[in-house]
């Protein structure tokens, strides 16, 4: 018979708990609440006077402040977060929710579930690689390019409240984020650890392959030593990069062909990792390109930059790869915020197309706008016409149009929603009730693309100005070169331009 116990939170709650570890990790011992809604986290080892001053704020202070807000919900679904402390007169530990169904794998892996993995947490590892997302996992499991990048813009965004509140989280690769991508939905794990920089310093220096290269460089000193570089929020910021580029690329940015010490792997290592780490696409330095030759047959498309370079992620994106892997890789206060790489991602969602290739391994691509459309996963042209609506704004009054370096790509039944319209909205978690449903829709109708009007009471075709017309509530608008549609909202007017790209 399972043994059960009871104890008491420092917020004077009773819990009772199931005496059967039911995971670990590296510093705790996990059991589950009877009633299976929270789990309870045992640390192994005694804590000191500051890492427990450290949890009471995490689960007090800082709790609140993201907690008690109006965007409770929102943060609830992205974070799993202490709520309280426990103490059995041995160990102290921490209350936490248990993870929402879809982070553990409904299917498995393939024939029959070989890997046993039904029913485990979905690690964010599982799908950072080729040979485990596309050969292991089942393919429901899998997910497409376009839900990896919702699921990179949840990451983000995560990373973002926390380092707004202050914090860092200091350990943030795939190993302490839940991912979902049958489901859509990402969460960030292992909160307790967090990094107040000048006040409660890291327990752990990082997981490999996210530990940042100066972290890794100053490695060998004392803690306290002046020159020892600990996790903060620039470390986050290099790891938050790493993250993006390996959902979306399936490869390590860092991890290359270029050998620095042939007899001290570990050395090797420290110094590919750290002092000499180079990204594997520099421009102008190529020793460290990736050699898919050497790779097993499931990486080798993977792995080959010149078939699938990150350019292929669009422009927002490559513009940050360049700055956090070539200008700011050992020049930490460079690094891109959590907040480009949200702006980023949101501007490259509504840059991708569907591919007509239902065995296309990534089912969407980002617009290249340099050459025909094509799908960069399996090179499948797009064909007949393409439109897209170049977005500016008048922020002025003065009808003056300035670009918003912002564009959407078209498809069937493509949604244009209020952050569309008014380039004030943004599609986060502030976004408002009224502000996050669509306000019209395109349709390939007779050999031509229509937007159709179901919300919008000031929208203007101002293609032709000596006979604008208005487009009322339930009509249509011909999306072809050279169209100028105005919207007119309480901030400013917006203007879409339509051009048009022809594929094959």
């Amino acid at each position: 018979m399972t043994n059960t116990k009871t104890i008491q939170t420092n917020d004077g709650e009773i819990i009772y708990y199931i005496d059967e570890i039911i995971g670990s990790g590296g510093m705790k011992d996990v059991y589950f609440s009877t009633d299976r809604t929270k789990a309870i986290a045992f640390f192994r080892d005694p804590l000191d006077k500051t890492a427990l001053e450290r949890l009471e704020m995490i689960t007090g202070a800082y709790r609140k402040g993201i907690f008690e807000s109006e965007h409770k919900r929102y943060w609830e679904q992205l974070f799993c977060w202490p709520q309280s402390i426990v103490f059995d007169g041995k160990r102290h530990g921490v209350v936490l929710p248990i993870y929402s169904r879809h982070f553990f794998f409904e299917y498995g892996s393939v024939n029959n579930d070989f890997l046993e993995i039904k029913g485990r947490e979905k690690e964010g590892k599982w799908f950072a690689a080729p040979t485990n997302r596309l050969t292991r996992l089942d393919e429901r499991e899998r997910g497409d390019w376009r839900v990896y990048l919702r699921l990179c813009l949840m990451i983000a965004r995560a990373t973002r409240r926390l380092h707004a509140a202050g914090l860092a989280h200091s350990d943030l690769s795939y190993k302490n984020v839940l991912i979902s991508p049958s489901t859509g939905h990402a969460c960030m794990i292992d909160i307790d650890g967090l990094v107040v920089p000048g006040k409660y310093p890291p327990d752990v220096v990082g997981t490999p392959d996210f530990i940042a290269p100066e972290v890794i460089a100053t490695a060998h000193l004392d803690k306290k030593h002046p020159d020892r570089n600990l996790p903060n929020r620039n470390t986050d910021r290099h790891a938050l990069a790493v993250l993006i580029y390996q959902y979306l690329l399936l490869r390590h940015p860092l991890r290359g062909k270029k050998i620095h010490d042939i007899h001290d792997s570990v050395n090797d290592e420290t110094l590919s990792m750290g002092k000499e780490a180079l990204f594997i696409e520099h421009p102008t330095n190529k020793s460290n390109r990736t050699d898919p030759k050497t790779a097993r047959k499931s990486d080798q498309f993977w792995l080959d930059t010149n078939k699938l370079p990150y350019s292929i992620t669009g422009p927002y994106l490559s513009k940050l790869f360049e700055q956090a892997f070539i200008e700011a890789l050992h020049n930490p206060t460079k690094r891109p915020t959590a907040d480009e790489w949200e702006n980023a991602l949101i501007k490259t969602i509504d840059l991708i197309q569907p591919c007509s290739n239902p065995k296309c391994v990534g089912k969407w691509y980002a617009f290249d706008n340099t050459q025909k459309p094509i799908c960069p996963f399996c090179q499948t042209p797009y064909k007949g016409k393409l439109p897209i609506i170049n977005l500016y704004t008048d922020r002025s009054g003065t009808g003056k149009f300035l670009p918003d370096n912002h564009r959407l790509m078209i498809y069937k039944d493509q949604s244009i929603f209020p952050w569309h319209i008014d380039r004030s909205i943004i599609p986060n978690e502030r976004l408002k009730i009224e502000e996050s449903s669509r306000v019209g829709y395109c349709i390939f109708y007779n050999d031509k693309w229509l937007f159709v009007n179901e919300k919008l009471d000031t929208l203007y075709d101002h293609t032709d100005t000596k006979n604008i017309k208005k487009i009322e509530k339930g009509n249509s608008v011909i999306l072809e070169d050279g169209v100028k549609i105005i919207v007119k909202n309480s901030n400013a007017m917006r203007l879409w331009l339509i051009q048009t790209a022809h594929g094959e």
